[in-house]
């Protein structure tokens, strides 16, 4: 199995091994820790396993509270703590080697008829994407070269991920920038049809690049970091039906960034400009010994 699209897709596919427990792959990789993006879309299809089916998920709200280790595998317990009439609401606890790493509440809802509904629009008109480079592409003009490591990382990716502003190099660049970035973002391949499988795809997506837009502001998003960041929590709200293997806008931006912490938060558009889901999550930033 080569195509990332299905390493997600069979990433995503969790083991059963108890009416409320499953247990997901963590790849062996040579990062510090488990990418938060996966833990989070796991737990999330831990938690739809257990419902029947016609409820799309309308929120959740996580916290990431310890780092997973690449390769060990991770076990969900799933308590389902209520099922209505019109909503269902899990809590999902993802535990590694005895101890608990992520905790997660979803919630799921019969969708409604209200007789009204009402949206603002993007905050701005942006490119489409197929005008815009990928990061490959972007750091090859840039180095003249891809590096070895980037190139290996590009091929395991499973999303096509183009930056609406190009790639600040330099901290002269980054000097007065506002903290806030867009990007266009999709599967790099199809991920079947099973509704479920699209949402947790999107949900291990809105991890990769949200804390951007902390960053933007004080050092440049590709070279030498100065700064260590982890997740600390993250939630969503899921708005209208989707497909993660289509284009869709990721405009994100930071309102605060103190006390070694900066707050992101996101909004998906899918080309039309329909908003599809938003996104918040609070980081730690820490500077690092040589930054």
């Amino acid at each position: 199995m080569t195509n990332p699209a299905e390493r997600l897709v069979d990433l995503l596919d969790l083991e059963r091994i108890e009416v409320n427990i499953f247990r997901g792959r963590s790849p062996e990789e040579s990062l510090q820790r488990v990418f938060g993006g996966q833990v989070a879309g796991q737990a999330l299809v831990a938690a739809g396993r257990t419902t029947d089916g016609d409820r799309p998920v309308h929120s959740l709200h996580a916290y990431f509270l310890r780092p997973g280790r690449p390769g060990v595998p991770i076990v969900y317990q799933v308590e389902r703590v209520r099922d209505g009439r019109s909503f269902t609401t899990r809590r999902v606890t993802a535990v590694q080697e005895g101890r608990t790493i992520f905790n997660l509440t979803a919630s799921f809802h019969r969708p409604e008829e209200a007789g009204f509904e009402h949206q603002l629009p993007p905050a701005r008109i942006v490119p489409d994407p197929e005008e815009l480079p990928t990061v490959a592409e972007e750091v090859r003009e840039h180095l003249g070269v891809l590096p070895e490591a980037l190139e290996r990382m590009a091929r395991r990716q499973p999303f096509d991920i183009r930056y609406v502003d190009r790639l600040r190099w330099t901290k002269d660049e980054v000097k007065d920038a506002d903290p806030r970035s867009a990007v266009w973002m999709r599967a790099v391949g199809p991920l079947g049809d099973d509704p479920l499988v699209h949402t947790c795809a999107l949900t291990y997506a809105s991890d990769m690049t949200l804390l951007d837009a902390v960053r933007i502001p004080v050092e440049p998003l590709w070279g030498p970091r100065g700064f260590d960041m982890a997740s600390l929590d993250h939630a969503m709200w899921f708005h209208r039906p989707f497909r993660a293997d289509e284009w869709f806008l990721y405009d994100q931006e930071s309102p605060i960034a103190t006390g070694g912490r900066g707050l992101a938060r996101g909004r998906i558009y899918d080309r039309s400009g329909q908003l599809l889901v938003s996104v918040v999550q609070e980081g730690l930033f820490r500077r690092l010994a040589s930054g």
